[in-house]
């Protein structure tokens, strides 16, 4: 074959082979038909708006929901009255104690009075009252074994000089010991006081029976009778200053047992425990209606929880809650 045949042969050979390659790509390239692709997107869990512990209400921020909160004993006879800084209030407790009375345990976090009082002393049942609010108790004292119970539970009392706690020489003794309480959260430690989480199991309660008002009767000596009012529960015969009344959106009546705490007080009266560790029947006044259900606490430091007539979560609407501890052998009358 001549030299120009030979070169003539081998460039058509070459063009064949390139062709060849390009088709082959082409096809390796093409995506089946079939095929498809597929993305994942990360979807962030929201962070919870701040609240307030106390009432579930919003907070500023999560720094102000996690200031210091006080748990203060407050006189509740005739006698202290006028007692002052209940307005400032986020949630107030009235238990039984010696006679007959009741006394009060009002917790201040979002707002502080400028003062409140007159402030009384201590009680064992306080102890499941103040843990879950942060576990800082403001008294004029206590028992000492009452003092050495609360300590052992881990309770902070603040009593004494230089916590805020001073005496107004224009009451009479017992009744004349008040509270500065920015003084009393300005001497905690850093950290202390801080509510461990909801004091209530805030929501949204279902519908209830209407009611105009209720009749709480602790004792002989002691019945707290409320009325619905102008979207409020107002308590008849309180011993509030005039303008400085505690105006709850909701009262929670929680049945309680009581047992003989194992001492009197210096009139010789046996003073008397409640109970907080248990379960109890429960009955749940907001939006001019009541619910019935159950309470249950596990211990001094958790939260109550709630429960309806079928057993489901009770909800609390978020708002100022007034609390009463009303002993199995008292009654609750609605109206």
């Amino acid at each position: 074959m001549s030299p120009r045949r030979v070169a003539t042969a081998t460039a058509l050979l070459l063009a064949a082979m390139l062709l060849a390659g390009c088709g082959g790509g082409s096809a390796a390239s093409t995506p089946s038909p079939s095929a498809s692709t597929s993305t994942t997107t990360a979807t962030a869990t929201p962070t919870p708006a701040p609240a307030w512990p106390l009432t579930g209400l919003p907070a500023p921020s999560a720094a102000d929901a996690a200031r210091p909160a006080l748990v203060v004993k407050i006189d509740n006879t005739p006698s202290s009255a006028p007692q002052l800084g209940l307005s400032k209030a986020d949630l107030v407790v009235e238990e039984l104690v010696e006679g007959g009375l009741t006394r009060l345990a009002a917790m201040f976090q979002s707002a502080l009075p400028p003062v409140a009082g007159p402030v009384r002393s201590v009680r064992t049942t306080d102890a499941g009252l103040a843990l879950p609010a942060g576990g800082v108790l403001v008294a004029s004292g206590g028992a000492e074994r009452v003092l050495k119970a609360l300590d052992e539970a881990g309770v902070t009392v603040l009593t004494g000089g230089g916590n805020g706690l001073s005496r107004d020489h224009s009451r009479p003794a017992p009744y004349n010991v008040m509270l500065d309480p920015a003084q009393a959260v300005a001497s905690l430690p850093a950290g202390a006081g801080v509510p461990t989480g909801p004091y209530l199991p805030w929501g949204t309660a279902p519908a209830g029976r209407p009611v105009g008002g209720a009749v709480v009767t602790f004792s002989a000596a002691r019945t707290s009778t409320w009325t619905w009012s102008d979207g409020v529960w107002v308590l008849d015969g309180d011993h509030a200053a005039d303008g400085d009344r505690f105006g709850p959106a909701t009262v929670l009546v929680l049945r309680v047992e009581l047992r003989d705490a194992g001492y009197e007080d210096p009139a010789g009266n046996p003073v008397p425990e409640t109970v907080l560790v248990g379960s109890g029947a429960a009955t749940l006044l907001t939006g001019g209606a009541a619910v019935e259900g159950t309470w249950s606490k596990e211990s001094l430091a958790a939260p109550l929880t709630l429960a309806d007539a079928a057993g489901a979560p009770l909800h609390v609407p978020p708002g100022r809650v007034w609390i009463e501890l009303v002993p199995d052998s008292g009654s609750v009358t609605l109206r």
